[in-house]
């Protein structure tokens, strides 16, 4: 049948009300019950036109409506279906004579007209002479509204997985997605998950309706519906009857009330009984009676390849809960005979069957051969889900267990973090009674889930050494891939010269194993730990590895392999190979089935993002990836990271500190080394511009403490500059000395173009802060150089900023006063004190400089007079080159800094003179910068130490742009 689109018959409707002679409209709305019909009605009584003549109706309420019959008219009748006799007949009379400008919209279920297919009864109608009729299908919702829906009950915090089981149990039935979601949205916590969506239950609305239908069905056709909640999907008619016992009933049989004990007439698996010659043909009767009935009260729904399932999966639940216990176990046998007999048989299915029957044993076997099924496949999350579930029950016997716990564990390393999988493998490692081969290949699952997902890498490593001890002997080749996860130095604790013992173990065994499965495991993990530490052999290594091996289990650790040399190389600075990598390996990771892999490569990708300044977009994809990740701390940590980095270059000091140390952050005592350092540097900055010297330096104590421990300096990059700035402005100028030195030193005959472009930074910000600006320009220059040929667009521009601010340091050392800047761009007296505008008359004119409607004069007044220079003119072009680099990332913070500096050091001609027009309702330039960096969340005082102004100046102009732009809050500022 035919249907008009809702946007359609809807402007229909509108051009009908507001149209002088247009012609009478009916639409004909048809949806099963929960659907969405009411909504609509109370949408179209919204519209416009229908102010003042619209008449709703609902059937089946005591007191029917008065209809006027006066154009124009809106009349809306819903549950056409549950009219007696009497509404029917006001109902097809109001039809009969609709007038002009006349629109009756009917809503009805199709499962439960007295007569199918037709809402108005059985009697025809005679439609009047001009009448438009239109037909609507409400449908149930498709996946992408029930997303919408989600995060308008939820917020942010439903993962997809959550969404996709929202969508799988419910049908994509509006109702029951809106009961659902008003359980979660008080049960759920922070973070919904497919776990929440299966524990929400079944809604009392949905539970009711189907027990209501199932209950006023003869006692076979009941039986046909347990037999769908059995199955679970949908199914042929045959094998509905099969597993309800109907194929191979007696006539007497077919007839009991309500089931009971009626199984008795025999197991699906014995056929029809063709052999029995009239009765065959009578029983296949009343089974097709009793699916027909089913059908009839909309118990069982059909669908577009002539199964039949319930109307919603979810409503299994309530059905199976009134199905008798012995029966049930009884559908659950035959169901489990049934998908014996198929090829290939669908193992997980029948696992659950006989599980459900009883069937203990086979049971067993059949989670067995599911499980190998679907690691063969590279169907991980699928055999992490079986086997958690398998193992948790106490009625697994010990050999059982050590059969099925390492499927479970070979799976749960390359596939996605559970919780569960984590306290499952714990317990078996606990179990004397296992064989120590065994125990010790589940240590060594643990030991990489712990470490790689979970972010516990202290006990991961405990756990990988017990593994390589217990089965050096028993299972050498497992042994080596132990030492050679002992071999990654990416974890805090242990050195570099530890992690290369532990490699070179690893390769002799793997050698004397022949297994080529841990051939390549070592191999992937060798090259990856020499590229780890900017050992350019790794490169050669790296090009080794069997990206086309025919054997999937190879692919998978050559996937490994380029996924952790992409990360590598991102933190060395070679981008271009970074990318390369990325495709390689994701394509890989996919084609292999590894989705830990692709995750890992993902959030490898985020830092490339930000290193290269690919900053459009890059927050929000940060955040939708922590969704994603939020119960994979290890996977999560990169995204964390960068919106944290960009949090801080946008001003956003506080949303900075929580991604970057709140309690979701990544932990140092955990993260990934070179994140680590990462963290550590932007946390040393942020103390830094807070002006908090004391914290600043103890982090930078104890950040570059654990790099010597580790010993692998080319991770030091985005460490050492503020570490250094740290310790000397702190006064402790010999430890900043031998921090360059070690760095430097700890570079010797390595390749890692970001670590020596940070050197020359770090030499630079030394020379700055021990006083020696002439020194630390043609340093920071080089940097400059250095970055941008990476390119490092956010590096540049810092390197760039600190070449112009000791510019400008050597001009202003000739100056009357003195002049002189700290090296985050503070002007200072020689007294120390800070020369900001503080809103008193500084023109020596009695003008005041902070009125209302101008811009703040001190930025340009406040320099005295100089001679323009070399040094002056190249520090402020470098400044000028800073600011809009900055401007183009959306560093707000940093421009704002650097334009501030640039404008306290412009030679007279350049600055405004005072008088200048008001910027009546508009933002002055100052005005919008402090806005700015007040939405972003700094503090007046923190804006003042920016913009080189007092926090009283700072206070006045967050009022005028608040007043000017009509916000309430100090956030609405926000750009």
């Amino acid at each position: 049948m035919v249907t008009q689109s809702e946007e359609f018959w809807e402007g229909r409707i509108r051009r009908t009300l507001a149209e002088k002679d247009a012609g009478p409209v009916l639409v004909l709305v048809a949806g099963a019950a929960g659907t969405g019909k009411s909504r609509l009605l109370r949408r179209l009584a919204e519209l416009p036109e229908a102010v003042g003549v619209v008449t709703p109706w609902r059937c089946g309420d005591r007191q029917a409506p008065d209809i006027a019959v006066d154009a124009p008219a809106l009349v809306l009748v819903d549950d056409v279906h549950a009219a007696d006799a009497k509404a029917l007949a006001r109902i097809r009379d109001v039809v009969a004579k609709a007038a002009p400008r006349t629109a009756v919209v009917v809503t009805y279920r199709p499962e439960e007209l007295a007569r199918p297919g037709l809402p108005f009864g059985p009697a025809p109608l005679r439609y009047p002479d001009g009448l438009v009729i239109l037909r609507h299908q409400v449908l149930p919702w498709h996946a992408g509204q029930v997303a919408e829906a989600a995060r308008e009950a939820l917020g942010e915090g439903c993962a997809p997985q959550a969404v996709a089981r929202l969508h799988e149990r419910s049908g994509g039935v509006a109702q029951v997605v809106v009961d659902l979601l008003a359980v979660l949205r008080d049960s759920a916590g922070e973070r919904c998950t497919a776990a929440d969506v299966d524990a929400a239950g079944v809604p009392v609305r949905l539970a009711e309706l189907m027990l209501h239908r199932t209950d006023a069905l003869p006692g076979p056709a009941r039986r046909v519906v347990w037999a769908a909640a059995v199955l679970g999907e949908p199914a042929s008619g045959a094998d509905l009857l099969t597993v309800a016992g109907l194929a191979a009933r007696t006539a007497q049989g077919a007839d009991d009330d309500r089931g009971g004990d009626g199984d008795r007439g025999g197991d699906g698996d014995r056929g029809s009984r063709g052999d029995r010659g009239g009765d065959g043909d009578r029983e296949g009767q009343d089974g097709r009676d009793a699916l027909v009935a089913a059908l009839a009260r909309a118990a069982l729904v059909e669908d577009a390849e002539h199964r039949y399932a319930l109307p919603v999966p979810l409503a299994a639940e309530a059905v199976l809960e009134t199905v008798p216990g012995p029966v049930r176990q009884e559908l659950h046998g035959r169901a489990a005979a049934l998908l014996q007999r198929r090829h290939p048989v669908p193992w997980a299915a029948l696992a659950r069957h006989r599980r459900a029957g009883g069937e203990m044993r086979a049971w067993l076997r059949a989670v067995e051969r599911a499980a190998r099924e679907f690691a063969a496949e590279g169907r991980h999350q699928e055999v992490i889900a079986l086997l958690e579930d398998t193992l948790a029950s106490p009625l697994v016997s010990h050999p059982a267990r050590a059969r099925l716990a390492p499927v479970l564990a070979a799976s749960a390393v390359v596939a996605l973090r559970s919780d569960q999988t984590v306290e499952v493998l714990t317990q078996i490692v606990r179990d004397e009674n296992l064989p120590k081969a065994v125990r010790g290949e589940m240590r060594l699952d643990l030991g990489l889930l712990l470490c790689n997902q979970v972010g516990m890498s202290t006990h991961g490593w405990a756990e990988l050494e017990r593994s390589a001890a217990e089965l050096r002997e028993a299972r050498p080749e497992l042994a080596a891939r132990a030492m050679s996860a002992l071999a990654m130095p990416y974890w805090p604790g242990n050195s570099l010269d530890v992690h290369l013992a532990w490699m070179r173990d690893a390769e002799r065994a793997s050698a004397a194993s022949g297994d080529e499965v841990v051939k390549t495991a070592v191999a992937a993990n060798r090259a990856g730990l020499a590229l780890s530490y900017g050992n350019p052999e790794g490169w050669e290594l790296l090009k080794a590895l069997p990206v086309d091996s025919p054997d999937p289990r190879c692919r998978r650790h050559a996937a490994r392999g380029l996924c952790n040399a992409a990360d590598s190389s991102v933190w060395l600075g070679f981008y271009d190979r970074t990318r390369e990598l990325l495709d390689q390996g994701l394509e890989l990771s996919a084609r292999s089935g590894a989705p830990y892999t692709e995750r890992t490569a993902m959030g490898t990708r985020l830092l490339l993002e930000w290193a290269t300044g690919q900053w459009e977009g890059l927050g929000e994809r940060c955040e939708a990836f922590v969704r994603e990740t939020a119960d994979m701390p290890v996977i999560s940590a990169d995204a964390r990271t960068v919106l944290g980095l960009l949090n801080l270059a946008r001003g956003g000091w506080g949303p900075a500190a929580s991604w970057l140390s709140g309690k979701d952050a990544p932990l140092a005592e955990h993260a990934a080394a070179p994140l680590g350092a990462t963290l550590a540097g932007a946390l040393i900055r942020l103390a830094l511009a807070r002006q908090d010297l004391a914290d600043a330096a103890a982090q930078a104590r104890t950040a570059w403490n654990n790099i010597v421990t580790k010993g692998v300096f080319v991770w030091a990059a985005e460490l050492a500059p503020w570490a250094v700035e740290a310790l000397a402005r702190e006064g402790d100028t010999a430890g900043a000395r031998r921090l360059v030195d070690t760095f430097a030193d700890g570079l010797t005959g390595l390749e890692s173009p970001a670590a020596d472009a940070a050197l020359w930074w770090t030499r630079a910000a030394l020379a700055e802060a021990t006083g020696d600006p002439a020194r630390a320009r043609p340093l920071y220059q080089r940097a400059a150089s250095a970055f941008a040929a990476l390119p490092r667009p956010y590096a540049h521009a810092l390197t760039a900023e600190g070449a112009g601010r000791c510019a400008l340091r050597e001009a202003d050392a000739d100056t009357p006063d003195g002049r002189d800047t700290t090296p985050d761009g503070r002007d200072t007296t020689p007294d120390g004190r800070d020369t900001a505008d503080d809103g008193r008359d500084t023109t020596g004119e009695g003008r005041d400089t902070t009125g209302e409607g101008r811009d703040d004069a001190h930025d340009e007044d406040a320099a005295p007079d100089a001679v323009p220079d070399a040094p002056r003119e190249q520090g402020l072009a470098d400044l000028a080159f800073a600011a809009e680099q900055f401007s183009d990332l959306g560093a707000a913070w940093d421009a704002a800094r650097v334009r501030a500096l640039s404008r306290a050091h412009q030679p007279e001609k350049h600055r405004r003179r005072p008088g200048r027009p008001s910027y009546r309702d508009q933002l002055s330039p100052r005005e919008r910068e402090v806005a700015e960096l007040a939405g972003n969340g700094l503090t007046n005082r923190e804006i003042a130490t920016t913009l080189h102004l007092s926090p009283r100046t700072v206070e006045q102009h967050v009022a005028r742009a608040m007043r000017k732009l009509g916000t309430a809050t100090r956030q609405e500022l926000a750009p």
